[in-house]
């Protein structure tokens, strides 16, 4: 069983923890190994408008490819990082940035997990003091004891016989 469960794990590690391969074919390669690494940096950062969880990187679809190439072609031109970034965002919007920028159509999206977080934290430290301050587990749904109740239940306690009732 335990031979089972390790070939399982290492099939499993090499499936699915492996890098995942590349999808830039070998004609889209800039001659100049600088411009290239450039060109596999901001690739890495743009996302695949079929894939949508995938960089243009590691994407096969056509129009990743598409956009590969447009890239090369901006940094070939002689274009800065920043310049190609800024030309496919305003080509294609936000949503081709795997990590959006940090700006005010985009607060709430930076924030939202933060905000979350910190409001759960504030929930449960008011709902720890709520229950420090009743009593500290103590269950107070159900009301005292009467002083008739208290009388029998020392009477019971202290094992005395019950009173004679002359109804």
């Amino acid at each position: 069983m335990r031979k089972l469960i390790a070939i399982s794990f290492v099939v499993w590690m090499a499936a699915f923890a492996a890098p995942s391969a590349r999808a830039v074919q070998p004609d889209e390669i800039m001659a100049d190994p600088v411009k290239e690494a450039r060109a596999r940096d901001l690739s890495r950062e743009l996302r695949c408008m079929v894939c949508q969880n995938q960089s243009i990187d590691d994407s096969e679809a056509p129009l990743a490819r598409d956009l590969r190439l447009l890239v090369r072609e901006r940094i070939a031109a002689g274009d800065s990082d920043s310049h190609v970034i800024d030309f496919l965002v305003a080509r294609y919007g936000e949503f081709v940035l795997l990590k959006p920028r940090f700006e005010r159509q985009t607060l709430l999206l930076w924030l939202l997990t933060p905000l979350a977080l910190a409001g759960g934290g504030l929930a449960l430290w008011m709902h720890g003091r709520r229950r420090a301050k009743s009593g500290a587990g103590d269950d107070r749904s159900e009301p005292g004891l009467s002083a008739e109740e208290e009388a029998r239940l020392r009477r019971l306690i202290a094992v005395e016989p019950p009173p004679e009732n002359p109804a």
